[in-house]
């Protein structure tokens, strides 16, 4: 079981009524608050989650937490007819809606309002699901896990894209010091929220990865279970079927 971190520690709302404020509150700057504090690295994660949902050749993709759009919008290229962006902060989704109007896919792309643990579609809906960045945000992890299980089509590839912990030295101590120090610092000078970036940081830090999430999605009823750690372990790639 992950530990639970939320937002904002002196609040009295439930994480998932946290974190749409907190994604509310930082939209605006999100983007480019993201590029400086993960190098731009993140880029080249969302282009190897793209290639890996291409070769399966979907119909229907749904990215779940999609925030301000960026991989809904590089899944334009798959080819898929059916692009659905969910996320439950309509700051993020505001500015997703922005991006894809300047892309002029404003008629392939659809984005949508909703909790990513009781979502809107029926059992089946979808040939593929990403989520980048944003499982280790839900209220219950399990839930949002099976919630997703259900609206996959059988036999549909799921990529989760996410934050992990580098186990070999001076990786790992890099990346201490970047989650503890750094990147809540970068937060405190240029947000506006200055607890956003130390409960990204420190979500980051806690949340199970490798083999943990492996037998996570194993037990959810997940099969064909991979993880490929990137960039020397600072995030890794996941792929599960239905």
């Amino acid at each position: 079981m992950a530990k639970k971190v939320t937002p904002y520690k002196s609040s009295d709302q439930s994480k998932k009524e946290q974190v749409e404020h907190m994604f509310d509150t930082i939209s605006g700057e999100y983007d480019g608050l993201n590029r400086v504090i993960s190098f731009g690295i993140d880029v080249k994660w969302r282009k190897k989650v793209v290639a890996l949902v291409t070769d399966t050749h979907p119909d229907s993709i749904l990215d779940i937490a999609t925030g301000t759009g960026d991989l809904i919008l590089n899944m334009a290229e798959s080819g898929a007819s059916q692009l659905i962006g969910l996320d439950i902060s309509e700051g993020m989704l505001s500015v997703g809606r922005k991006k894809i109007k300047a892309s002029g896919l404003e008629d392939r792309i659809q984005m949508i309002q909703a909790d990513s643990e009781a979502m809107p579609f029926e059992d089946n809906s979808f040939d593929a699901i990403t989520v980048a960045f944003g499982v280790r945000n839900f209220e219950t992890l399990e839930k949002g896990l099976a919630e997703i299980y259900r609206v996959l089509k059988p036999g549909g590839i799921f990529v989760i894209l996410e934050t992990s912990v580098p186990t070999k030295t001076p990786f790992k101590q890099g990346y201490t010091i970047h989650c503890k120090y750094i990147m809540p610092l970068i937060g405190r000078l240029f947000s506006k929220d200055r607890d956003a970036y130390s409960y990204l940081s420190e979500s980051a830090s806690v949340f199970p990865f490798g083999e943990a999430l492996n037998n996570i999605l194993r037990k959810i009823g997940f099969t064909n279970v991979e993880d490929k750690p990137q960039t020397f372990g600072v995030a890794t790639i996941y792929t599960a079927t239905k």
